[in-house]
């Protein structure tokens, strides 16, 4: 078993919920559905990846609520979010409307204040940086699996999803959004966290 753990993970898609299982079969991994409001239990680590824009500002400080009750007093939380250089109160319209609904990218000012009192941070990086690439890449691998995809995904759907990488490439390029890896623990570390092992 690959560094001696044992992981929870929680979705509510279905899909991604199957595809997970799938995927985790035979490794020490549970997969759990259910709204992360619900997770019970206490762990050394916890790592967000690419799901707090999701959750909405109304509830930045009720996530960082569950996060803490649902942390070891000595564990570490890592927060990995794509986030704007200013403070919004929605996204942009378009992607709302066709990519992600709902969704939201955090300021680091509306992080920093549901993480106040709740949490020490010990590191914020920033990969925004090198995200154009991914985003690049990302397209040039949606480009070429184009003629393998069912003729439920349209010529319509193409472009619609072109569009979304490339402006987002084009915004990360630009510097307008960021992707920011927020290491955190509830007391302070005494000593540089380890997020292996």
């Amino acid at each position: 078993m690959p560094y001696g753990c044992t992981v929870t993970a929680v979705n509510i898609s279905e899909e991604q919920i199957k595809h997970a299982r799938e995927s985790c079969k035979g490794l020490p991994v549970d997969v759990v559905a259910t709204d992360y409001r619900r997770i019970s239990g206490h762990y050394d680590k916890i790592v967000s990846v690419g799901m707090f824009e999701h959750v909405g500002r109304k509830n930045y400080r009720t996530f960082m609520d569950v996060v803490w009750r649902s942390l070891d007093k000595d564990g570490i939380f890592l927060l990995h979010t794509i986030g704007g250089n200013l403070s919004w109160v929605n996204c942009d319209p378009w992607i709302s409307r066709y990519i992600f609904p709902n969704g939201m990218l955090p300021s680091i000012a509306q992080t920093g204040r549901a993480v106040e009192g709740r949490f020490v941070i010990e590191d914020l990086h920033n990969l925004g940086p090198h995200y154009e690439k991914t985003l690049l890449c990302w397209n040039d691998r949606f480009q070429s699996a184009r003629g393998r995809l069912p003729k439920k995904y349209d010529e319509v759907f193409r472009r619609m999803w072109e569009y979304y990488f490339l402006s987002c490439a084009g915004a990360f390029r630009a510097r307008h959004i960021q992707v920011w890896q927020i290491v955190m623990t509830r007391t302070g570390a005494k000593q540089p966290p380890r997020l292996r092992g």
